[in-house]
């Protein structure tokens, strides 16, 4: 599994807030979701991202609420995949139980820039910044957790639409 996009790129503790305002947590459809997705740090994301761009942020990503309405925002809104040097270990069990890629690694963070093409291969944790001609190396999910991203998510791995 693969994804390639455009980067956007933020700083440490990037908390649940700003990824979606509590003021729209009174749904949880994928598009509403999405139609807000980092409007509190980023007014013209949802006017930029594309399927399969990347989001690449620093320490403590997702930090904040519990909920999973971040990462199922991020995913909603075309994002392939999160790159960051850590996560909020509950947004981290989030993303998977959603779906959402996500990639620790930090030779990554250090090298890749805002507006950089990056393609991620999930398979072998490798991350191609096309733009400056580097890779990096990230450690991969285990396969049982390929297969359930891939699936979308836990509940539809549970369904059997990824056994």
């Amino acid at each position: 599994m693969e994804t390639r996009g455009k980067v956007f790129r933020y700083k440490d503790n990037v908390d649940t807030d700003v990824i979606i305002p509590a003021r729209y947590l009174n749904t949880s459809a994928p598009a509403e979701l999405a139609a807000h997705c980092m409007e509190d740090i980023d007014t013209s994301f949802v006017k930029r991202v594309e399927q399969g761009d990347i989001i690449v942020a620093d320490r403590n990503f997702g930090c904040g609420s519990s909920r999973e309405h971040a990462p199922l925002a991020i995913k909603a809104s075309g994002i392939g995949c999160v790159i960051a040097r850590s996560f909020a270990r509950i947004f981290y069990r989030n993303a998977i139980n959603i779906g959402l890629p996500i990639l620790e690694c930090e030779a990554a963070c250090d090298g890749i820039k805002e507006g950089d093409i990056v393609s991620v291969n999930f398979d072998n944790g490798v991350i191609t910044n096309e733009t400056k001609g580097e890779s990096y190396q990230a450690e991969p999910f285990p396969p049982f957790m390929q297969a359930l991203i891939k699936a979308g998510g836990l509940a539809s791995y549970m369904a059997g639409e990824g056994r």
